[in-house]
């Protein structure tokens, strides 16, 4: 198994009160909560965590996009990624993922992955993905043609990675008399491309299809979601495409918090994810999911696997019940990804080791603990622990 570890860089320093004029950290929140001089502090911190990560083992550190918001602060992932790549060696640097469909001119962030994917020697991951309904009121982009415009953004930029130059390309959304992309990426055909996904049934499709058969990432859901998502990716390949799935096209991403012990871990993690999952992460449904944005189909499921995520008050302990975060002593950590990998044999993990507001030392005392006393038993895995597919269709 590939184990990474996936930062947010969250604005840990948000006044919590904000909840009594805004009804979300995201979009509507006043920029003037941001203070530039905290932000300097916790970017270079953050960025220190990631440099730790890479120096302790795991296979790879991973950035995401976000827009407007306290959430996370990267607008642009292709930054952070820029700044690792060059004090990183060996750790692979994940892109998960870049919203390509939300610009107009999606070949200058396939210019810079190719450039990142150049100076790291080929140690890039592209993740392509659509952007939450939030970032549609943010950029200004209709959420109705989010899927069409995706698929088409993904085409332009494959083409641009692999087509030699120069060539026109004429799309419903994009149109360039020039399509010739300086510098090629390092990586032949292309860097290796994956799906992270709130849980689209035609984003699964999509890339299950064997002309992709791309990594598909479920995140922020309870364990009994996970296994009918991931399951499904495998049902779609063999059920709509013929082909059997391999492990290495699953993947997973949760918070994870280790300690000494599970009373412990509790108790250090507890106020800082019940501020992730029930302030950073609570949106008006619209703004997750606005009109157009799923299809019908999609959206049905959506409103019943993820109600438990987004529709009630979390604590530290229901959480943990349902699986959404695996907090507690390395043994315990350890057995709950070993049995989850028995079941579902996904063989990418992506662990989120600093949520919301924990603060410094008890991240990197979390990084380090979990490369001691995890890591090294999950990179061991294979699909000689995984127990096979229970087809459970989503829907």
């Amino acid at each position: 198994m590939k184990v990474f570890a996936f930062h947010l860089m969250p604005y840990a320093h948000l006044d919590m009160s904000y909840t009594e004029k805004y009804r979300a950290a995201w979009v509507v929140l006043p920029n003037t909560y941001f203070d530039p001089k905290k932000g300097h502090e916790l970017y270079n911190r953050y960025l220190d965590e990631l440099e730790l990560v890479a120096e302790l083992g795991y296979d790879g550190i991973s950035v995401n996009e976000h827009h407007q918001n306290a959430y996370g602060l990267m607008p642009s992932p292709v930054v952070m990624a820029a700044a690792l790549s060059r004090r990183t060696k060996n750790a692979k640097i994940a892109i998960l993922g870049n919203a390509f469909c939300l610009r107009e001119h999606p070949l200058t962030l396939a210019e810079e992955h190719a450039m990142i994917d150049c100076i790291t020697g080929g140690r890039l991951i592209s993740g392509m993905v659509r952007g939450i309904g939030a970032e549609y009121y943010s950029m200004g982009v209709n959420p109705a043609v989010s899927h069409a415009r995706f698929q088409e953004a993904h085409d332009l930029v494959v083409e641009a990675w692999t087509k030699p130059g120069p060539f026109a390309f004429e799309g419903k959304f994009y149109h360039f008399e020039y399509v010739n992309v300086w510098p090629r990426p390092y990586q032949q055909p292309h860097p290796p491309i994956w799906a992270p996904s709130t849980g689209s049934t035609e984003t699964i499709e999509w890339a299950a299809h064997p002309s992709r058969k791309y990594v598909y990432l479920q995140a922020y859901s309870p364990i009994t979601s996970v296994v009918r998502y991931l399951n499904y990716y495998r049902e779609a390949a063999q059920r709509l495409f013929g082909y059997t799935a391999s492990s290495e096209q699953i993947g997973w991403s949760a918070p994870v918090y280790v300690a000494e012990t599970d009373a412990k871990a509790r108790e250090e993690a507890k106020p800082h994810i019940e501020i992730l999952m029930n302030r950073l992460l609570r949106l008006p449904f619209e703004m997750i999911f606005p009109p157009g944005y799923l299809s019908a189909k999609s959206l049905k499921n959506m409103r019943s696997h993820k109600r438990s995520v987004s529709g009630q008050e979390h604590t530290v302990d229901s959480l943990i019940e349902q699986g959404i975060i695996l907090c507690g002593s390395p043994d315990t950590v350890r057995k709950k990804f070993m049995d989850a990998h028995r079941q579902l044999g996904f063989q990418n993990l992506l662990c989120l080791l600093q949520f919301a507001t924990l603060p410094r030392d008890l991240t990197e005392k979390n990084i380090r603990l979990f490369a001691k006393e995890v890591l090294p038993a999950l990179q061991g895995l294979t699909d000689k622990e995984y127990a096979g597919m229970e087809t459970r269709a989503v829907g």
